[in-house]
């Protein structure tokens, strides 16, 4: 491998924004002996020409030899991002232009301080957990992907509801008529499975998520559950099919009869993280939770002393 730095350029081309940010990233990057390597599509939508330093339209892995996937975009821009990056392990950096962009690090308004980043190599990666999804068609394995948010099962048809049985670690554990049923990662806690009632859970917890969707049952609740588990979804509606969704992206047709195994991914996916800012302080931002009247530990232990 060389000693060329190279980062990979990813971009929602249908936004102005993401124009301006791309165009303004290669020029600072380059200007530092950067490499940006674009694909052929995206260079011609963002309006970028080939210039020293850019790389345009390689051949092979995108994300081969790149220190880093710079992802311009929303939470599906980095989504995408994570199918190019899942089998090197190349960390994303995921700059947001979307409303809330749980996954990204850095904000549309602070560019400058982004490239300063990675010029100077201030940044860390962290893994999280991915899911690794297999389905069976009488007892035969016919499609394996993976999922950095969610695996969810749905019903094909909305006049339709779907039948499954729900199985954890080999041993089944309910049947319910529904809409579907979510299988999250912890990444994912604020994604699909918070829209269906899950809980948030922190990054840091290694854990697996079902969630059913509109359940016909008494017991129907949030499940988290080992990340060693493996979560299992049966099909058994006779007139009703359904589909998998993987992060919203990829989907498989499931027949009657169709099995779904959900486990922890093989392969974890690296976010940058340029700050450290805690979990709370994220949620906080991205929900705009109201935390007026909040004077912390400090604040308290400050004004009893002053009151003794």
């Amino acid at each position: 491998m060389s000693d060329q730095r190279r980062v990979l350029l990813l971009a929602h081309p249908g936004r102005a924004e993401a124009r301006a940010v791309a165009q303004k990233l290669v020029d600072a990057l380059t200007g530092h002996d950067i490499h940006v390597r674009v694909l052929r599509d995206e260079a011609t939508a963002l309006g970028l020409s080939d210039t020293p330093g850019l790389e345009i339209g390689v051949g092979g892995d995108p994300c081969a030899e790149c220190e880093l996937v710079v992802v311009i975009g929303g939470d599906g821009t980095i989504l995408r991002a994570a199918e190019l990056a899942h089998g090197s392990g190349t960390p994303l950096l995921g700059v947001n232009l979307g409303h809330v962009g749980f996954l990204a690090e850095a904000e549309y308004d602070d560019v400058g301080a982004t490239i300063d980043a990675i010029v100077e190599r201030r940044y860390t990666a962290e893994d999280r957990l991915t899911l690794d999804v297999s389905v069976f068609r009488d007892g035969e394995l016919v499609t394996s992907t993976f999922a950095l948010n969610e695996a969810s099962v749905e019903k094909a048809a909305r006049e339709r509801m779907l039948e499954v049985v729900v199985e954890v670690d080999a041993r089944p554990l309910s049947r319910w008529g529904c809409d579907g049923v979510v299988c999250a990662t912890p990444t994912g806690s604020t994604a699909y499975n918070f829209s269906a009632g899950g809980p948030i859970v922190w990054p840091g917890v290694e854990a697996l998520l079902l969630v059913p969707i509109s359940a016909h049952a008494l017991f129907a609740r949030p499940l988290v559950v080992a990340p060693t588990s493996v979560l299992a979804v049966e099909v058994i509606s006779r007139h009703a099919s359904g589909v998998l969704w993987c992060d919203g992206r990829r989907t498989v047709d499931l027949p009657p009869g169709a099995r779904i195994e959900v486990r922890r991914g093989a392969r974890p996916v690296r976010l940058v993280r340029l700050h450290e800012a805690p979990f709370t302080d994220r949620l906080v931002a991205k929900f705009g939770l109201p935390v007026a009247g909040w004077r912390g530990a400090g604040e308290r232990r400050h004004r009893d002393e002053t009151d003794a």
